[in-house]
Protein backbone atom coordinates (compact mmCIF):
# COMPACT_ATOMS: atom_id res chain seq x y z
CA UNK A 1 0.00 0.00 0.00
CA UNK A 2 2.79 2.42 0.93
CA UNK A 3 4.67 1.54 -2.27
CA UNK A 4 1.57 2.20 -4.36
CA UNK A 5 1.06 5.55 -2.61
CA UNK A 6 4.70 6.50 -3.19
CA UNK A 7 4.41 5.67 -6.89
CA UNK A 8 1.21 7.72 -7.16
CA UNK A 9 2.90 10.68 -5.46
CA UNK A 10 5.90 10.30 -7.76
CA UNK A 11 3.82 10.47 -10.93
CA UNK A 12 1.63 13.22 -9.46
CA UNK A 13 4.72 15.33 -8.81
CA UNK A 14 5.99 14.95 -12.37
CA UNK A 15 2.50 15.55 -13.68
CA UNK A 16 2.32 18.88 -11.86
CA UNK A 17 5.84 19.75 -13.00
CA UNK A 18 4.90 18.94 -16.60
CA UNK A 19 1.88 21.24 -16.53
CA UNK A 20 3.92 23.99 -14.87
CA UNK A 21 6.52 23.75 -17.63
CA UNK A 22 3.84 23.77 -20.31
CA UNK A 23 2.23 26.83 -18.74
CA UNK A 24 5.59 28.58 -18.63
CA UNK A 25 6.30 27.73 -22.27
CA UNK A 26 2.84 28.95 -23.29
CA UNK A 27 3.38 32.24 -21.41
CA UNK A 28 6.79 32.66 -23.05
CA UNK A 29 5.26 32.06 -26.47
CA UNK A 30 2.55 34.65 -25.82
CA UNK A 31 5.19 37.15 -24.70
CA UNK A 32 7.30 36.62 -27.82
CA UNK A 33 4.26 36.90 -30.12
CA UNK A 34 3.22 40.11 -28.37
CA UNK A 35 6.71 41.60 -28.83
CA UNK A 36 6.73 40.64 -32.52
CA UNK A 37 3.39 42.38 -33.00
CA UNK A 38 4.85 45.49 -31.35
CA UNK A 39 7.72 45.76 -33.86
CA UNK A 40 5.81 47.74 -36.55
CA UNK A 41 4.73 50.27 -33.92
CA UNK A 42 8.33 51.39 -33.41
CA UNK A 43 8.53 52.64 -36.99
CA UNK A 44 5.04 54.05 -37.62
CA UNK A 45 3.93 57.58 -36.66
CA UNK A 46 3.08 59.19 -34.36
CA UNK A 47 6.44 58.67 -32.63
CA UNK A 48 5.51 60.14 -29.24
CA UNK A 49 8.84 61.95 -28.85
CA UNK A 50 7.56 64.08 -25.98
CA UNK A 51 6.42 60.99 -24.10
CA UNK A 52 9.75 59.27 -24.72
CA UNK A 53 11.67 62.19 -23.20
CA UNK A 54 9.27 62.24 -20.26
CA UNK A 55 9.96 58.54 -19.66
CA UNK A 56 13.72 59.08 -20.01
CA UNK A 57 13.45 61.54 -17.14
CA UNK A 58 11.37 59.16 -15.03
CA UNK A 59 13.33 56.01 -15.82
CA UNK A 60 16.82 57.30 -16.49
CA UNK A 61 17.47 60.61 -14.76
CA UNK A 62 15.54 59.72 -11.62
CA UNK A 63 17.50 56.46 -11.32
CA UNK A 64 20.89 58.19 -11.40
CA UNK A 65 21.12 58.51 -7.62
CA UNK A 66 20.64 54.87 -6.78
CA UNK A 67 22.91 53.85 -9.67
CA UNK A 68 25.64 56.20 -8.39
CA UNK A 69 25.46 54.90 -4.82
CA UNK A 70 25.51 51.29 -5.97
CA UNK A 71 28.49 51.99 -8.25
CA UNK A 72 30.54 53.70 -5.55
CA UNK A 73 30.10 50.89 -3.04
CA UNK A 74 30.62 48.23 -5.70
CA UNK A 75 33.96 49.76 -6.65
CA UNK A 76 35.03 50.01 -3.02
CA UNK A 77 34.15 46.39 -2.28
CA UNK A 78 35.80 45.22 -5.51
CA UNK A 79 39.06 46.90 -4.48
CA UNK A 80 39.04 45.42 -0.99
CA UNK A 81 38.21 41.89 -2.13
CA UNK A 82 40.66 41.76 -5.04
CA UNK A 83 43.44 43.24 -2.94
CA UNK A 84 43.25 40.27 -0.58
CA UNK A 85 43.85 37.84 -3.43
CA UNK A 86 46.42 39.85 -5.42
CA UNK A 87 48.42 40.76 -2.30
CA UNK A 88 49.12 37.08 -1.61
CA UNK A 89 50.90 36.81 -4.95
CA UNK A 90 52.51 40.24 -4.88
CA UNK A 91 50.51 41.25 -7.96
CA UNK A 92 48.80 44.37 -6.66
CA UNK A 93 49.95 46.26 -9.76
CA UNK A 94 47.53 44.21 -11.88
CA UNK A 95 44.51 45.26 -9.84
CA UNK A 96 43.76 48.26 -12.06
CA UNK A 97 43.00 46.44 -15.28
CA UNK A 98 41.38 43.47 -13.54
CA UNK A 99 38.98 45.68 -11.64
CA UNK A 100 38.32 47.79 -14.72
CA UNK A 101 37.24 44.89 -16.95
CA UNK A 102 35.28 43.16 -14.20
CA UNK A 103 33.25 46.34 -13.70
CA UNK A 104 32.80 47.36 -17.34
CA UNK A 105 32.13 43.86 -18.69
CA UNK A 106 30.10 42.27 -15.91
CA UNK A 107 29.37 44.12 -12.69
CA UNK A 108 28.38 47.41 -14.29
CA UNK A 109 25.79 46.08 -16.75
CA UNK A 110 24.38 43.46 -14.37
CA UNK A 111 24.22 45.52 -11.17
CA UNK A 112 23.06 48.60 -13.06
CA UNK A 113 20.26 46.66 -14.77
CA UNK A 114 19.23 45.09 -11.46
CA UNK A 115 18.99 48.49 -9.78
CA UNK A 116 17.11 49.88 -12.77
CA UNK A 117 14.71 46.96 -12.44
CA UNK A 118 14.08 47.55 -8.76
CA UNK A 119 13.79 51.33 -9.19
CA UNK A 120 12.01 51.81 -12.54
CA UNK A 121 10.66 48.54 -13.94
CA UNK A 122 8.73 47.76 -10.76
CA UNK A 123 7.12 51.22 -10.89
CA UNK A 124 6.43 50.76 -14.59
CA UNK A 125 4.60 47.48 -14.02
CA UNK A 126 2.66 48.93 -11.08
CA UNK A 127 1.64 52.03 -13.04
CA UNK A 128 0.42 50.10 -16.08
CA UNK A 129 -1.21 47.50 -13.86
CA UNK A 130 -3.13 50.20 -11.99
CA UNK A 131 -4.21 51.75 -15.28
CA UNK A 132 -5.45 48.34 -16.45
CA UNK A 133 -7.47 47.42 -13.35
CA UNK A 134 -8.99 50.92 -13.17
CA UNK A 135 -9.95 50.64 -16.87
CA UNK A 136 -7.87 53.63 -17.95
CA UNK A 137 -6.27 51.57 -20.73
CA UNK A 138 -9.72 50.54 -21.94
CA UNK A 139 -10.69 54.21 -22.00
CA UNK A 140 -7.61 55.05 -24.12
CA UNK A 141 -8.54 52.33 -26.61
CA UNK A 142 -12.11 53.64 -26.69
CA UNK A 143 -10.78 57.04 -27.75
CA UNK A 144 -9.24 55.40 -30.84
CA UNK A 145 -5.71 55.84 -29.44
CA UNK A 146 -3.43 52.80 -29.70
CA UNK A 147 -2.69 52.14 -26.03
CA UNK A 148 0.32 49.98 -26.90
CA UNK A 149 1.83 52.78 -28.98
CA UNK A 150 1.05 55.35 -26.30
CA UNK A 151 1.96 53.43 -23.14
CA UNK A 152 4.38 50.64 -24.03
CA UNK A 153 6.61 51.85 -26.88
CA UNK A 154 7.82 55.08 -25.17
CA UNK A 155 8.73 53.17 -22.02
CA UNK A 156 10.69 50.51 -23.89
CA UNK A 157 12.51 53.06 -26.03
CA UNK A 158 13.29 55.26 -23.03
CA UNK A 159 14.67 52.35 -21.00
CA UNK A 160 16.75 51.09 -23.91
CA UNK A 161 18.28 54.56 -24.32
CA UNK A 162 18.72 55.21 -20.60
CA UNK A 163 20.33 51.90 -19.67
CA UNK A 164 23.70 52.35 -21.46
CA UNK A 165 23.97 55.95 -20.22
CA UNK A 166 23.38 54.81 -16.64
CA UNK A 167 25.92 52.02 -17.08
CA UNK A 168 28.54 54.53 -18.28
CA UNK A 169 27.91 56.50 -15.08
CA UNK A 170 28.11 53.28 -13.06
CA UNK A 171 31.41 52.23 -14.69
CA UNK A 172 33.00 55.64 -14.15
CA UNK A 173 32.03 55.99 -10.49
CA UNK A 174 32.84 52.37 -9.65
CA UNK A 175 36.31 52.64 -11.17
CA UNK A 176 37.00 55.99 -9.50
CA UNK A 177 35.96 54.70 -6.07
CA UNK A 178 38.00 51.54 -6.62
CA UNK A 179 41.06 53.60 -7.58
CA UNK A 180 40.73 55.80 -4.50
CA UNK A 181 40.35 52.87 -2.10
CA UNK A 182 43.17 50.91 -3.75
CA UNK A 183 45.71 53.75 -3.78
CA UNK A 184 44.75 55.70 -0.65
CA UNK A 185 43.47 53.07 1.77
CA UNK A 186 45.29 49.93 0.57
CA UNK A 187 48.59 51.47 -0.53
CA UNK A 188 48.62 50.28 -4.15
CA UNK A 189 51.00 52.25 -6.38
CA UNK A 190 48.82 54.78 -8.30
CA UNK A 191 51.02 54.80 -11.39
CA UNK A 192 51.13 51.00 -11.60
CA UNK A 193 47.35 50.90 -11.17
CA UNK A 194 46.81 53.31 -14.07
CA UNK A 195 49.54 51.85 -16.28
CA UNK A 196 47.95 48.40 -16.40
CA UNK A 197 44.69 49.95 -17.61
CA UNK A 198 46.44 52.05 -20.25
CA UNK A 199 48.52 49.07 -21.42
CA UNK A 200 45.86 46.41 -21.71
CA UNK A 201 42.67 48.40 -22.28
CA UNK A 202 40.79 47.59 -25.50
CA UNK A 203 37.60 49.05 -26.93
CA UNK A 204 35.82 45.71 -26.47
CA UNK A 205 36.35 45.98 -22.70
CA UNK A 206 33.90 48.88 -22.70
CA UNK A 207 31.84 48.01 -25.79
CA UNK A 208 30.68 44.61 -24.56
CA UNK A 209 29.28 46.12 -21.39
CA UNK A 210 27.39 48.80 -23.30
CA UNK A 211 25.92 46.23 -25.68
CA UNK A 212 24.77 44.24 -22.66
CA UNK A 213 23.23 47.39 -21.20
CA UNK A 214 21.19 48.03 -24.36
CA UNK A 215 19.97 44.41 -24.45
CA UNK A 216 19.16 44.39 -20.73
CA UNK A 217 17.29 47.69 -21.03
CA UNK A 218 15.16 46.38 -23.86
CA UNK A 219 14.44 43.06 -22.16
CA UNK A 220 13.50 44.34 -18.72
CA UNK A 221 11.30 47.13 -20.10
CA UNK A 222 9.57 44.66 -22.42
CA UNK A 223 8.89 42.37 -19.47
CA UNK A 224 7.72 45.17 -17.17
CA UNK A 225 5.35 46.71 -19.71
CA UNK A 226 3.97 43.35 -20.80
CA UNK A 227 3.19 42.18 -17.28
CA UNK A 228 1.74 45.54 -16.27
CA UNK A 229 -0.33 45.88 -19.43
CA UNK A 230 -2.04 42.52 -18.91
CA UNK A 231 -2.60 42.83 -15.16
CA UNK A 232 -5.78 41.29 -13.81
CA UNK A 233 -7.33 40.98 -10.36
CA UNK A 234 -7.58 44.44 -8.83
CA UNK A 235 -5.12 45.69 -6.19
CA UNK A 236 -3.84 42.18 -5.47
CA UNK A 237 -3.18 41.70 -9.16
CA UNK A 238 -1.15 44.92 -9.30
CA UNK A 239 1.02 43.72 -6.42
CA UNK A 240 1.49 40.35 -8.06
CA UNK A 241 2.40 41.93 -11.39
CA UNK A 242 4.97 44.20 -9.74
CA UNK A 243 6.61 41.24 -8.03
CA UNK A 244 6.60 39.18 -11.21
CA UNK A 245 8.13 42.02 -13.22
CA UNK A 246 11.06 42.36 -10.80
CA UNK A 247 11.67 38.62 -10.41
CA UNK A 248 11.37 37.76 -14.10
CA UNK A 249 13.54 40.72 -15.10
CA UNK A 250 16.27 39.75 -12.64
CA UNK A 251 16.30 36.15 -13.89
CA UNK A 252 16.38 37.30 -17.52
CA UNK A 253 19.29 39.64 -16.77
CA UNK A 254 21.42 36.78 -15.44
CA UNK A 255 20.39 34.44 -18.24
CA UNK A 256 21.00 37.02 -20.97
CA UNK A 257 24.32 37.95 -19.38
CA UNK A 258 25.54 34.37 -19.68
CA UNK A 259 24.37 34.08 -23.29
CA UNK A 260 25.96 37.38 -24.31
CA UNK A 261 29.19 36.58 -22.47
CA UNK A 262 29.38 33.25 -24.29
CA UNK A 263 28.79 34.95 -27.64
CA UNK A 264 31.50 37.55 -26.97
CA UNK A 265 33.88 34.78 -25.91
CA UNK A 266 33.18 32.88 -29.13
CA UNK A 267 33.74 36.06 -31.17
CA UNK A 268 36.93 36.73 -29.16
CA UNK A 269 35.55 40.14 -28.26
Amino acid sequence: MKLTKAIENFFAFFGRAYYKIMDAMSALGEFIIFQIKLLPLYFTPPYRIKEIFAQIEIIGINSTGVIALTAIFTGMVEAVQLYQGFHKFGAESMMGYTIFISITKELGPVFGALMLTSRAISAMAAELGTMRVTEQIDAIDTLAVNSKKYLIIPRIVATTISAPVLIIIFDFLANVSSYIISTVALGVNPEAYKNTIETFLEFSDIGTGLIKAVVFGFLISSIGTYIGYFTRGGARGVGKSTTQAVVYSAVVIFGANYILSSIFLYLDW
